[in-house]
């Protein structure tokens, strides 16, 4: 029974850290969703509204995040929008890692030092799955690019 326990105890810990990882990304869509609900709740929206207020506000920040993300080809204007996504992750890492250590690390130091690097590595991978899948493409002023919409017109068709 105790290698059962210490086996499930092993597994739901590994659940939760994968679970860390993966939602590290929407953590500043979650935050703006709570404040948007906390100011919907105190305007006096109610009970039923307040949610879908918040909801939807923290939708509508992962939709223009990652449009804006996608379309924009500057890096540093990408670097923004990805360190306005990662700096709420890395909050987020620092506080859970600071609570689950408090199980299990009774020396306030080693607390802190896990707790940081669990904010480094939190936040490096929301920075790391936001920036991953998309490349830049490149700036060709004399002919058009693949995905562009409209191509760019030659002197032939000037002339037509």
């Amino acid at each position: 029974m105790l290698a059962l326990g210490l086996l499930l105890n092993f597994a739901g810990i590994g659940l939760f850290c994968w679970l860390i990882f993966t939602l590290a990304i929407y953590a500043l869509p979650f935050f703006v969703g709570l404040y948007v609900f906390m100011l919907a709740l105190h305007g006096g929206a109610g009970i039923l509204a307040a949610p879908l207020v918040g909801i939807a506000a923290g939708g509508i920040t992962l939709a223009v995040g990652q449009m804006a993300f996608a379309m924009t080809r500057s890096v540093s204007v990408r670097a923004i929008i990805a360190a306005l996504f990662a700096i709420p992750a890395t909050l987020a890492g620092y506080q859970v890692v600071f609570a689950m250590s408090q199980i299990g690390v009774p020396s306030l130091a080693w607390r802190e030092i896990f707790a940081c690097l669990g904010a480094i590595f939190i936040g490096g991978t929301a920075w790391t799955r936001l920036t991953i899948f998309t490349e830049i493409r490149p700036l060709d002023s004399g002919r058009a690019v693949a995905n562009d919409p409209q191509p760019v017109l030659t002197a032939a068709a000037h002339q037509k």
